[in-house]
């Protein structure tokens, strides 16, 4: 008997809530699942230590994480956070600048990402990148754009003379059905690990559980998290 599962993928896995149910989603399509995450310096780098505490408790609430999921990776770009002044990364307001970008806006972040990831994956054996990345409900970051995500593979491919392939499987997802998506995979077991131990909030604040988790409940990540929460659970 033949599985229907492919054999490996690469998760960008920050510990937030987008990244971690891509990463149920490929548990359920892939015999071995990686992830890596990467410190480039962001203020909420407890997201670090989330995503650690989430893929602890991935196999209670997925029995198939048990034997699928694979090795961990970290990897320490904080010389690239320092050069891509952000709100992300020191201390300013989050406003909008001359663009119509926030200030959140780390310029070029999900591209290093990929280079990077792909790099790893390369020396893996793994062809699939996974990333959380979304033009639906999102911040207005460019590179989250399906358009220059498809570039970027082609960039790679051509690169690193590997047929990799970016999968994105939020891209055309609310907030809303991002949470539906959730108990989908998870049910209510998932859903309580996404709001529990995932953090999403720019300023790192894990002060107040509110029914969508952790977070200032004010940061652009909180309100499209708590927005898609609410919209999510009045449609149940």
């Amino acid at each position: 008997m033949t599985s229907d599962l492919k054999p490996s993928a690469l998760v960008l896995f920050s510990g937030g809530q987008d990244s971690a149910v891509c990463l149920a989603w490929a548990l359920q399509r892939y015999e071995r699942v990686e992830t890596v995450g990467f410190d480039y310096g962001q203020r909420h780098a407890v997201e670090l230590k989330a995503r650690l505490t989430v893929r602890e408790r991935l196999p209670e609430v997925l029995p198939e994480a048990q034997a699928r999921l694979g090795e961990d990776h970290s990897v320490d770009i904080r010389g690239f956070g320092a050069v891509a002044d952000s709100a992300l990364t020191r201390e300013r307001a989050i406003e909008m600048d001359a663009r119509g970008l926030p200030s959140t806006f780390v310029p070029g972040r999900n591209l290093v990402f990929l280079t990077y990831a792909a790099a790893l994956a390369d020396r893996r054996g793994i062809e699939v990148l996974i990333g959380g990345m979304c033009e639906t409900d999102f911040s207005g970051y460019p590179d989250c754009r399906r358009d220059t995500l498809d570039a970027m593979q082609q960039a790679l491919r051509l690169g690193m003379a590997r047929d990799f392939v970016i999968e994105t499987p939020l891209m055309r997802l609310t907030k809303a059905e991002t949470w539906a998506l959730t108990q989908k995979i998870g049910g209510e077991a998932l859903v309580e690990l996404v709001e529990e131990d995932t953090h999403t909030c720019y300023l790192g604040d894990r002060g107040e559980r509110h029914t969508w988790g952790y977070g200032c409940g004010s940061c652009p990540a909180c309100e499209l998290r708590a927005k898609g929460h609410a919209e999510w659970a009045g449609a149940a």
